[in-house]
């Protein structure tokens, strides 16, 4: 059995992690950490989890405590993993949620996180198989975003065969509020969010820009530029994106050409042609579930993709790189996901 520990573990990708390490059969949580919440007891603040961690309460951050686990899951806002990673021992096995290790370009990462950039990990993209290669031999591993998986895993299967022009890929994307995080913030309650749906961080200003640009370059091995409009949705979790870009390769058959390239991983769906993916499929889930069609009136290739923000975009997509890390199962204590809380 391996020891973790999950630093940031009351909020929702935390609770998460909880959650869905509570049914793993190789990873045992050992600590627990919340620095806004220390002393609460995990059962009191998420009941559901009161079973699993009936007698353990959020600890303060401790570097003694850390380098006790063998493995680590930081799931901090973004610009502060950084230094609680540096103070961890060279041998502990980490998994960065926040944004922190993400981005190779100390430049990117000046744009639109600001501050010092703390260097690059492996990227965790599990399902695209050249950064699994890489994430089994790793120690380090930056868990992708939560926009930027579900954008990556549209446009990978095309990006990897030139099939469609990467500097003229456009997406929107809704997602839920949870995926802003479980501080208080006036514009993600129940009375401004229901019933409405706005954009924001439009223009070109959203953080997973370079990401994605980073990840399908790293692909195709070409320049890729992303015009990326996210959307707040009425609803607590899942994203609902649709990627589209001119298509410029042979007229074969999308549907085939997903199928097969997602065909190794167990947790990407294509669907057939015709047929819509909906956040309700993936809820609670650590799926990727996906539509790719021609539009051969605009010539364009469209993809629609639904994720769990704080499954596959999150919590989950983690534990599916521990399980590399550790040489186990990708599908180890995530095969079936638990349902979750509304909000956990």
């Amino acid at each position: 059995m391996v020891s973790a520990a999950v630093v940031g573990a009351s909020g929702y990708a935390g609770a998460r992690l909880l959650s869905v390490l509570a049914q793993h059969p190789a990873i045992h949580v050992t600590v627990a950490s919340a620095h806004a919440n220390v002393g609460v007891p995990i059962a009191e603040m998420y009941p559901y989890l009161r079973h699993h961690y009936e007698h353990i309460s959020f600890s303060a951050v401790d570097d003694e405590a850390l380098s006790s686990a063998e493995l680590v899951f930081l799931a901090l806002p973004h610009g502060q993993s950084a230094e609680v990673a540096a103070s961890l021992p060279t041998g502990v096995r980490v998994v960065d949620l926040g944004a922190d290790h993400r981005l190779a370009s100390a430049q990117a990462w000046q744009n639109y996180y600001g501050g010092a950039h703390a260097g690059t990990w492996v990227y965790g993209l599990a399902d695209v198989p050249m950064f699994a290669e890489q994430i089994a031999q790793a120690a380090k591993v930056a868990n992708p975003g939560c926009y930027a998986t579900a954008l990556a895993l549209s446009m990978a299967p095309a990006a990897a065969v030139g099939a469609v022009n990467l500097t003229d890929i456009v997406a929107v994307a809704a997602s839920g509020t949870s995926g802003a995080g479980r501080k208080a913030d006036v514009d993600f309650s129940a009375t401004e969010v229901m019933g409405s749906m706005r954009a924001y961080k439009s223009g070109g200003a959203h953080q997973h820009i370079p990401e994605i640009e980073q990840t399908l370059a790293t692909i195709s091995g070409e320049a890729v530029r992303l015009s990326f409009t996210p959307v707040l949705a009425p609803m607590p979790h899942g994203i609902h994106a649709t990627t589209t870009a001119p298509w410029v390769g042979a007229h074969r058959d999308v549907f085939d050409m997903y199928h097969e390239f997602f065909a190794h991983s167990p947790f990407v769906k294509v669907l057939k042609p015709q047929t819509e993916a909906h956040t309700t499929h993936v809820l609670g889930t650590n799926d990727a579930v996906m539509t790719a069609q021609l539009d051969e009136h605009s010539g364009r290739l469209v993809v629609t993709c639904v994720i769990d923000n704080l499954g596959k975009g999150a919590a989950s997509q983690a534990v599916q790189n521990a399980n590399l890390m550790l040489g186990l199962p990708i599908t180890t204590g995530l095969m079936p996901a638990a349902k979750p809380q509304v909000f956990a």
